[in-house]
């Protein structure tokens, strides 16, 4: 038996942006690995696939456009240097205010 020892590279509260896709998110959620369905799975182009083996992201993620959360690939993401807040309104139902670059958790996790 293989036992798992993935490190996230991301952290709770952390803003990042995707490498391709026009949105930012705040981490509120790490799957060690893919942890979703596989039809969500297929139902991105194969040659966009990311790899299952890796830290999986729930964001609380925007664009100029909407708020809404999303399950992203470690490979898919790098920090956001811009400093600025998100807008989300879920974002304040977890963390707290703004601070260098990211948001503190409002409570312990269990």
């Amino acid at each position: 038996m293989r036992i798992s020892s993935k490190t996230a590279k991301y952290s709770l509260g952390q803003v990042v942006r995707h490498r391709e896709h026009p949105f930012r998110g705040v981490v509120f959620d790490v799957d060690p690995e893919f942890s979703n369905t596989e039809e969500w799975y297929e139902s991105i182009p194969e040659d966009a696939r990311p790899c299952r083996d890796q830290p999986f992201y729930h964001l609380y993620a925007e664009t100029e456009a909407t708020y809404y959360v999303a399950y992203v690939s470690e490979q898919n993401l790098m920090p956001d240097i811009s400093g600025e807040p998100l807008d989300h309104p879920e974002v304040t139902e977890m963390f707290g205010e703004f601070q260098n670059g990211r948001y503190p958790l409002q409570f312990g996790l269990n």
